[in-house]
Formats: C-alpha cells, sequence, structure tokens
C-alpha cells in the first residue's frame, strides 16, 4: 500500500488517494478464488476443482475483484490513516478509481476530529432571573392537593357544566349499532371535552332518569368508518354528581401534608417552590454560558460525526424503549414517524452535544488539565456506588480513556463557571458576509463525492453510554 495523494477538504476531512500493489491484489484475488471455488458451476468440473482460469475464461477476469475489493481496502485504510497521523471519526466515504491485474487504486475520503480555535472562555457574563414566589403562586401548588381532596357529590338537579353525569349510551349510524359506540355507567365530566364534540353540551339540562337522543356529526378526521357521519345516540342519565370542594384550613392541611397548620404548609410549598426556581434560573445561566462559549469557538464538524452523534442518540433511545417492553418500530408506528424522521429530529441535539464535546476539550487543552490515575479510581468508585455495581464491572464496561476525556470536560466546564458572572449579555457581533478560508495542514481542494461506505467495527462507547447502560 502507498498513499499517491493527500488533500485537505472542506468541514474537517482529507481525501486521501491509496495505491494497493499488483501484489497484494493479486493476493486478495487468489483468496476470493479459494473462498469461492466451491460455490461455481464450471461444465466438466466437480463443484471447487475448477482452475481458476477456467473460471476466469468464463466468467470473466473481473469475477472475483469484488470480493477482493472487499478483503484488501480495510486494512490497506487502516495503515494509511495511521500513516497520516489523522484521528479520525464517523465512517470514511470510498471511491473505486481502478482495479486491474495492475493493483486497484481508491480514494477515501476521511471525517478527521476538527479543529477548535477557542474564543474568550474566562470572564463570561450573562443575567440570571431574581427568584421570587407569590401568593399567587403558592395557590397553584396547593391545587393539586385540592383537587385530590375534592369530592363528588350526587344531586337531584338537571346537569350543569362542570358536574359529572354518570350514563348509559349507545350510538346508531342509520339505525344500526355501531362497533364503540356503546356504554353502560360510565361516569363523563361535562366540559372535559372527552367525547365528541357536541355530545357532552346536549347532556346539560337532563336529570336523573331522564332518556333521549343526541344528534351529532363526527368530525372529518376521526375514524375512516365513521368520519363526517350524522349519528345518533340514545343515553339514560342514571346519576348526576357535583364537586365540592374541601375547606382550606388547619384541618385540610393535616389532611393532605404532616403539617399541622395551613400556614406551615403553605410555608413549605414556598421554600420548595424557591428550589426549584433558583435550580431553573442557574440551569438557565448556566445553559447561556456555555452556549456563549460555543459560539465563540471556530470549528467545522463533518457531517459523518455528526452522522455518528445521531446514531447513539437514536441506538439510546431504542434501548430504553425495550427496558421499557416496547421495541423502536412499533414506537415509531404509533407516533407515525419513521427512522428518518427521528434522525433529523435529534440531529440539532446530536450537534449541539459535539460543540460542547468539542469546545470543553478545546479548554481543557487550553488550561493543560490532566486527569490523575487516582482521580479516575475516584470517579469508577463513584460510579459504582451510584449505580450499585461492583467496582469491577465498572472497570470492564467503562473505558477508562473515555471516562478520563469526561472528567477533563468536566473540569474544563467547572474553570469556565467558576470565572463567569451574572450580568448583562454580551451584544451578538455582526458575522461579515464572507467565506471563511479552510483550515488545511495540506492543500485544499473541493470535497470529492463518492458512494461506497466501508466494513467498519463500531468504535467502543463512550463512558456517558456506558454509564447509562
Amino acid at each position: 500500500m502507498k498513499i499517491s495523494n493527500v488533500e485537505v477538504k472542506e468541514k474537517s476531512t482529507v481525501e486521501l488517494t491509496i495505491v494497493v500493489s499488483a501484489e497484494e491484489f493479486e493476493a486478495a484475488i487468489q483468496k476470493a478464488y479459494l473462498k469461492n471455488r466451491g460455490s461455481i458451476s464450471v461444465t466438466g468440473f466437480r463443484k471447487g476443482k475448477a482452475t481458476r482460469k477456467m473460471i476466469e475464461s468464463m466468467y470473466g477476469t473481473e469475477v472475483f475483484y469484488q470480493d477482493a475489493i472487499e478483503d484488501v481496502y480495510p486494512a490497506a485504510y487502516e495503515a494509511a490513516v495511521k500513516e497520516q497521523g489523522l484521528d479520525e471519526v464517523g465512517y470514511p466515504k470510498l471511491e473505486i478509481v481502478e482495479t486491474s491485474k495492475d493493483g486497484m487504486t481508491f480514494k477515501a475520503l476521511v471525517s478527521v476530529r476538527p479543529e477548535v480555535t477557542l474564543g474568550e472562555y474566562k470572564g463570561l457574563t450573562a443575567p440570571q432571573d431574581v427568584v421570587a414566589v407569590t401568593e399567587a403562586d403558592i395557590d397553584e401548588e396547593m391545587e393539586p392537593f385540592v383537587k385530590r381532596a375534592t369530592r363528588l357529590v350526587s344531586v337531584e338537579r338537571e346537569i350543569k357544566h362542570g358536574d359529572t353525569a354518570v350514563v348509559d349510551f349507545e350510538g346508531f349510524d342509520n339505525g344500526e349499532a355501531f362497533e364503540g359506540g356503546k356504554g353502560e355507567n360510565y361516569s363523563l365530566e361535562i366540559g372535559s371535552g372527552s367525547f365528541v364534540p357536541g355530545f357532552e353540551d346536549q347532556l346539560i339540562g337532563m336529570k336523573v332518569g331522564d332518556q333521549g337522543d343526541i344528534n351529532i356529526t363526527f368530525p372529518a378526521e376521526y375514524v375512516p368508518e365513521l368520519a363526517g357521519k350524522a349519528v345518533v345516540f340514545k343515553v339514560k342519565i342514571n346519576e348526576v354528581k357535583e364537586s365540592q370542594n374541601p375547606t382550606v384550613d388547619d384541618e385540610f392541611a393535616k389532611d393532605v401534608s404532616e403539617f399541622e397548620t395551613l400556614a406551615a404548609f403553605r410555608k413549605d410549598l414556598s421554600e420548595k417552590l424557591v428550589v426549584r426556581r433558583e435550580a431553573d434560573s442557574k440551569g438557565a445561566y448556566e445553559d447561556s454560558i456555555m452556549m456563549q462559549l460555543v459560539e465563540s469557538m471556530e470549528c467545522e464538524i463533518p457531517d459523518t460525526m455528526v452522522d455518528t452523534q445521531v446514531d447513539r442518540i437514536v441506538e439510546d433511545y431504542a434501548m430504553r424503549l425495550q427496558n421499557q417492553g416496547m421495541k423502536l418500530d412499533d414506537y415509531m408506528s404509533m407516533t407515525g414517524m419513521d427512522i428518518n424522521g427521528m434522525r433529523n429530529s435529534v440531529r440539532p441535539a446530536a450537534l449541539r452535544q459535539l460543540e460542547m464535546e468539542l469546545v470543553l476539550s478545546a479548554v481543557a487543552n487550553a488550561e493543560s488539565i490532566v486527569i490523575s490515575d487516582e482521580d479516575l479510581e475516584a470517579e469508577m468508585v463513584r460510579l459504582s456506588e451510584q449505580y450499585k455495581v461492583d467496582i469491577a464491572q465498572v472497570r470492564m464496561s467503562v473505558p477508562a480513556e473515555s471516562l478520563r476525556a469526561d472528567l477533563c470536560r468536566r473540569k474544563a466546564s467547572d474553570i469556565v463557571m467558576e470565572s463567569a458572572k451574572i450580568g448583562p449579555a454580551p451584544e451578538k457581533k455582526e458575522q461579515a458576509v464572507e467565506e471563511k478560508p479552510k483550515r488545511a495542514r495540506k492543500k485544499a481542494e473541493p470535497a470529492a463525492e463518492s458512494e461506497e461506505k466501508p466494513k467498519r467495527t463500531r468504535k467502543k462507547a463512550t463512558a456517558e453510554e456506558a454509564k447509562a447502560e
């Protein structure tokens, strides 16, 4: 194998032109012949006994080329990447240029880990909301407790909006009862919108024992067999109930909480709400600082790197669905989504994750952050305790270098946040309408299109993935 040309392309890609010698390609062809001769029929020969020359004369000299190519290019590609010292990410795109008895030439468009030019990463400022809690906020926090303590009480009067009616009903389409249109002693909250539009409104004014017909038209987007049809529901009112809210006092507080007084209960709700809002405010502030950090860097992330991150997110989601007893295909059928739609929906998140990883790694390099073996061991112990698994299992499932990189980025994030300050957000700079120069280690040329995708072993899972597992 030799590299005849190296060209640095746009978006952190490098095109290698790789030449496989005649001797290497011949060895691969011979290997393909020995592998396949038993399945090739040649008149006058038993399977497996025909010579390579005879097979090639019947089926063409290129009969074994495809298998030979698949056999020879992975090692040639790996050797070329190693020789150039490329930090590859994702799958390369391959283009076979030439195959003959003189050897094989192919091009590999390799996506490499992009270089990051950091902007300012210390002393960043962003506003942070001041947390306040009003009496109305506390009332809103109490609503779920009030709702749970609300009772339904039977009443002898006509149905009003907000009541719960216990009804028998059966639907008829042109005099014929239709499937799924019957219910007995069904509790229906009037105004909930849980039935077809028009049904609940026509119950208002009826009382216990009343029977009648309700005429409705199903919506056009309803199930096909009933969509847009005018039908009749025969109904009977069995019971009418109204909601009786509890008296919100000290006794109420004792019933729904561990507090003896309503004042103490409201104070606890207020304190918990403050904690939540402070966490939300802090999270929004940190997100704003990190977004500034990302926006200030210069980096061209290759598409294949994003594709690989999308794969990881989809695989992780499929695994979580499986743990809940559902297959990804079933989930997509239920939501009306296909795999391309799902991949497109998670792509922005994948890009954001990569941007954050790259910029924090660059900060770690700029700060010369080093994770000691002691730091690494302490983190493994922490993971062992957090997930309640043996430390030996953590060491097996979490790649040490991935975990070391995670810790580097975590320390880098701490450095950024420790130097950040609460203040006005910086004004956004207007971007000049001009093309940025492409960074290149060697001469830059337009990227070539290619089609083939090599067979590659999947890289080790990241520490985040292993922890999720």
